[in-house]
């Protein structure tokens, strides 16, 4: 069980954290967090964060000049989002 202390700091730390969440989220800023499962979230690409672990990130990464190519070779057909 725990000691009011320990419950009196968590409940700090959830203060921090809500306050956090409260300010509004700045616009094209990119923040990263590490997922309670141990993965790599990527915040402010869009509404939600994108989330894949390591070795996916990875494997991804290593075809960053493929999708880049990709991207170039289908420009008529992708869609840019208005910011």
């Amino acid at each position: 069980m725990s000691t009011q202390e320990e419950l009196l700091a968590e409940l700090e730390k959830l203060k921090a954290e809500n306050e956090a969440l409260k300010k509004p989220a700045t616009r094209g800023v990119i923040s990263f967090k590490v997922s309670e499962k141990g993965a790599l979230s990527v915040y402010g690409l869009g509404r939600f964060p994108v989330t894949l672990y390591k070795e996916q990130w990875e494997k991804l990464l290593d075809r960053s000049d493929d999708i880049r190519k990709f991207m170039g070779e289908h420009d008529s057909s992708l869609k840019k989002k208005e910011t």
